[in-house]
């Protein structure tokens, strides 16, 4: 059976929390019993269908893509979403671990799965890192010379099965240089211009920087914060396992985007 430090090198292996944004709590924050692993379980966000079904599966260590906590807590009570969470899994003597911006960032990540499913080419780092430059935050790679912004946004509603899909600017127009930014991209416009793209995919964007990305000549694609990211905690589960010996590894079955469309 793995211990828990083979484990956790092998996640920073995937992700290496280097990579992770100043701003973001990464790593080990809450550690699991037994210092043995036997059953993993990926997620995006801790809600409480998942909380149930890791208590229910028995998970030595969930690592969810969201991080709880993420800012420090002044207490752990059942007055609180965070707080029941907490108790739930360190009472059941499970671990959380968090990847977050690492997994965006990293080679074979998030945003590198996203420019894939959207068969870009020539795909780099938006802003590359200073000591690793072909990994770094978002990505950006040309659309083949076909690719209007709609047919785009078709093609990651497929790709991420079925997501509804909103768009901002002109559809008609050439998709171009296209950035990716998973998960929440609006507060990134500076960074996706700079980067010489024509359209931005991201999972969601506020009203106002949607106006603001169209009047700075950019298209927008949002797929919903949920469908960007979830589909690669399936593909992190089978890398893990693959990377440990003797570990069950899982992605959430229950989990579910909170937001539906009616």
């Amino acid at each position: 059976m793995p211990v828990l430090a083979v484990v956790t090198a092998a996640l920073e292996h995937l992700a290496p929390l280097r990579l992770a944004a100043e701003w973001d709590s990464v790593g080990l924050l809450v550690a699991p019993r037994r210092e043995s692993i036997d059953r993993v379980m990926t997620c995006l966000t801790l809600t409480p269908e998942v909380v149930a079904e890791a208590v229910r599966e028995r998970a030595d260590l969930v690592v969810s893509h969201h991080p709880l906590p993420f800012r420090p807590v002044p207490r752990i009570t059942t007055a609180t979403h965070a707080g029941r969470t907490l108790l739930d899994l360190i009472h059941a003597g499970a671990g959380i671990w968090s990847s977050h911006t690492a997994w965006d960032s990293a080679a074979g990540g998030i945003n590198d799965q996203l420019a894939h499913l959207l068969e870009l080419v020539n795909v780099s780092p938006i802003t590359p890192d200073a000591q690793f430059p072909q990994v770094g935050f978002g990505r950006a790679g040309t659309a083949d010379d076909r690719s209007t912004v709609a047919l785009l946004a078709a093609r990651a509603g497929k790709a991420l099965g079925g997501a509804r899909v909103q768009l901002a600017g002109d559809a008609t127009r050439p998709a171009g240089r296209v950035g990716i930014v998973c998960g929440s991209g609006g507060d990134c416009l500076d960074d996706v211009c700079r980067g010489g793209c024509d359209t931005l995919v991201t999972g969601e964007i506020k009203l106002h920087q949607a106006i603001e990305a169209v009047a700075a000549g950019l298209a927008v694609v949002a797929v919903g914060h949920h469908a960007s990211e979830r589909f690669s905690m399936d593909v992190l589960a089978g890398r893990l396992a693959a990377a440990v010996a003797g570990l069950s590894c899982w992605a959430s079955r229950d989990e579910r985007d909170p937001l539906e469309w009616l």
